[in-house]
């Protein structure tokens, strides 16, 4: 004889499955990402800093993701072309890979923007560029003070190469607060500008020091100071501008990962503990100073909260300076 279940047993049963059920976690978004192929976005071509330390990450984490990660190159217009390419493919496994100095001036430099800041979202600080200023080793000038007295001792008479974007706005920056007058000489390939730095047509430089280090190691160059807020380890001999005595020429030169939009915090620390595991490998550093890059590792909120202090570091050099933004 078949048994008859009561309709409210039956019920009663039911609930308790739907109850048991719900209360089974289901997968988060961090748990399950990445479901297919990663591409980073970077602002420079090929053999840049930035480009060199996308890919060592990238070549890393297909082991801890399971997936391809690659890096698509999309130089141009002050970091917009890169930007706007990723803002566009609105997808989480299509991530930024670059400097926020390469976005935190656009508000400065441009009335319309294709795209909102909260656009890009901090993932991972991996690294800082060091940046660097540079003079001909033909003028034979030791300090940064030596360069600003040789400046107002003659106003006008010399000519100055900079990296556009916030490298610029800081040397401009310095040159308001110091009182000087030197012309800024525009150049298509700034790393023409070292060449002529080290021949003397351009008597002072701010870079990258990935770009003047040749000419340094070849006797062509000195550099002055470094811009970050400590002394580089890899260049433990050269001051930084604030113990030259010249806090304006401070920037920090942040690269990092960011996502889009509505990227969820926990998918953001995961990823950024991922990085943090692989810029721990001693060949990674090793890698990165040899293109002038400092393995600074930090996760969304640490990086978040850096970019931050650029962002209004930014404001106030742009009020100083009574910058306008381009229609």
């Amino acid at each position: 004889m078949r048994t008859m279940i009561a309709p409210a047993t039956f019920c009663a049963a039911a609930a308790f499955a739907a109850l048991a059920l719900l209360a089974t976690p289901l997968p988060s978004q961090a748990q399950t990402w990445p479901q297919r192929p990663v591409k980073f976005i970077v602002p420079f071509g090929p053999g840049a800093g930035a480009d060199i330390g996308a890919r060592l990450i990238a070549d890393r984490l297909p082991a801890r993701w399971g997936k391809p990660v690659v890096v698509e190159n999309r130089p141009g217009a002050d970091g917009l072309v890169s930007i706007q390419a990723f803002v566009t493919a609105n997808d989480d496994h299509t991530l930024w890979f670059g400097p926020s100095g390469s976005f935190t001036v656009h508000p400065f430099q441009y009335e319309k923007l294709p795209y909102a800041p909260d656009d890009l979202v901090p993932i991972a600080r991996v690294s800082n560029t060091i940046l660097a200023v540079g003079v001909p080793e033909a003028m034979k000038i030791g300090t940064l003070k030596e360069f600003v007295a040789r400046a107002k001792a003659e106003p006008g008479k010399l000519n100055a190469a900079v990296v556009p974007g916030i490298t610029e706005f800081t040397f401009d920056y310095f040159v308001k607060t110091a009182r000087l007058e030197v012309a800024k000489i525009p150049y298509r390939d700034i790393v023409q500008a070292a060449t002529d730095v080290g021949e003397g047509r351009i008597q002072i430089m701010m870079s990258s020091y990935a770009i003047l280090q040749p000419h340094v190691q070849g006797g062509r160059i000195k550099a002055l100071v470094v811009n970050g807020r400590t002394r580089a380890p890899i260049l433990p001999d050269i001051p930084t501008a604030i113990e030259a005595g010249f806090p304006a020429l401070e920037v920090e030169g942040l690269v990092g990962l960011f996502g889009p939009a509505g990227m969820p915090l926990d998918l953001r620390e995961r990823i950024a503990t991922d990085i943090r595991a692989i810029a721990a490998d001693p060949a990674i550093s090793s890698r990165l100073a040899g293109t002038a890059q400092v393995v600074n590792p930090g996760g969304p909120t640490e990086f978040a909260a850096a970019i931050e202090d650029q962002r209004a570091k930014i404001a106030q050099i742009a009020q100083t300076l009574g910058l306008k933004p381009k229609q």
